[in-house]
């Protein structure tokens, strides 16, 4: 498995074509609960987050019912994926997916060593997150903090520094067990599975996201899957720039 480097040149092509038909796929099952909120949830009145967060991790920003879907495999050590989020996926998430456009689901693909030391790990560390509502917050963090991440593994530095002291507590619970390496996906398909995966219950979500890319199938990261009212389009992978998706979404939206 290697970063992604390939563009999606086709991307407004592929738009205008859709209502034709054209690459249409049936929608890849997403094993993680769909969401009507952002990936942070609201406090309850009291000041704290609901105990219904504690489940499945909520990996996803936007309304369920939004037109467009954006399914993104992605590896925290990938420095591809990096650019994306921050190029990319962060104006995207600031415009069209809190105007309710867009529908941006985050799936862990973490690539294996040698090249990929800390990606199992940082994935059970998102989970976590996102099982206590902080999942945007660690996200950003850990792409923020990319090159000190690949040069010594800080992960848990930058996950407390991402939330209060109150909510780190509530990720360390989480990652209770979890030693380090975690999952990977593996080059000849397949996943290479932690150790300590018995102990760790964050070890199944990212599985199923790697079993999920095996679908699809990810050759690369980030490789995205885009949706337009239930029916996928083939998949891309390497970076594109927002404003060449933004015109590629309203292309569709158009439809």
């Amino acid at each position: 498995m290697i970063h992604g480097t390939k563009v999606w040149l086709a991307l407004i092509s592929l738009g205008l074509s859709f209502a034709t038909g054209a690459g249409a796929q049936t929608a890849i099952s997403d094993p993680k609960p769909a969401t009507t909120t952002k990936a942070t949830t609201p406090a309850a009145k009291n000041g704290t987050k609901p105990a219904a967060q504690l489940g499945a991790p909520v990996m996803s920003y936007g309304s369920s019912t939004a037109p467009i879907t954006m399914e993104v495999f992605t590896d925290y050590e990938c420095p591809s994926c990096r650019a994306l989020f921050e190029q990319t996926l962060r104006p995207m998430i600031a415009d069209y997916v809190a105007n309710g456009k867009v529908r941006l689901v985050h799936h862990d693909f973490p690539l294996p060593p040698p090249g990929h030391h800390y990606s199992g790990q940082a994935a059970r560390w998102a989970n976590a997150a996102a099982r206590v509502g902080e999942f945007a917050a660690v996200e950003a963090a850990l792409y923020d903090n990319q090159p000190a991440l690949e040069a010594n593994g800080s992960l848990e530095k930058f996950v407390a520094a991402a939330m209060s002291a109150e909510d780190f507590k509530r990720v360390e619970k989480e990652m209770q067990g979890c030693v380090a390496p975690g999952p990977t996906s593996n080059p000849s398909g397949g996943v290479n599975f932690a150790p300590s995966r018995g102990a760790c219950s964050l070890d199944t979500h990212i599985e199923q996201d790697i079993m999920l890319g095996e679908k699809v199938p990810v050759a690369a990261t980030p490789t995205y899957v885009i949706s337009y009212k239930g029916t996928r389009l083939p998949a891309g992978s390497g970076i594109v720039s927002w404003p060449i998706l933004k015109q590629f979404f309203d292309s569709l939206l158009s439809q």
